[in-house]
């Protein structure tokens, strides 16, 4: 499997990666009107306006499948991580994580590194070291959990 920065190419299999699994694990209980809005939002122009406005992402891909990937915001903010059903629980959430967290201390971001955890992922940035930092909120209908990670309590 090889990890890499994105290239324009890669954003429609990553938004349709993005979008199966938000609608499985992130917008199941959120109203039909805001998961609409957060799909759009998550769509193939949307992953590039991310990446205009500076987000640099990573995608894993075996065989010209995007596996998975990760987008950083700001060198500090982990802002997409996502791994495809098929490709879970084998370590490629870290190898994203590792890789993403290296771009961006590479291009000047230091720990702290924050997220925005659904539900259903916290036991997986537990795994990577990230701790939550305040109770479960609701913005536009999403569910999450603030997370942080500092570099001292990762398993």
């Amino acid at each position: 499997m090889q990890i890499r920065l994105i290239d324009a190419r890669d954003i429609p299999g990553v938004s349709r990666l993005l979008q199966s699994l938000a609608a499985e694990f992130i917008v199941h209980e959120t109203p039909p009107e805001l998961a609409q809005k957060f799909l759009e939002s998550n769509s193939p122009e949307g992953i590039g306006a991310n990446i205009a406005d500076g987000y640099v992402y990573h995608v894993a891909a075996e065989d010209g499948v995007i596996a998975g990937f990760i987008g950083m915001r700001a060198r500090q903010h982990v802002f997409h991580l996502f791994v495809g059903k098929k490709w879970q629980g084998q370590g490629l959430a870290r190898r994203l994580w590792d890789d993403g967290r290296q771009a961006a201390v590479d291009a000047g971001g230091a720990a702290p590194f924050t997220v925005n955890a659904s539900n259903y992922a916290l036991d997986a940035y537990r795994k990577l070291g990230f701790m939550v930092t305040a109770p479960m909120a609701v913005k536009n209908g999403i569910r999450f959990n603030a997370m942080k990670w500092d570099g001292t309590s990762e398993r």
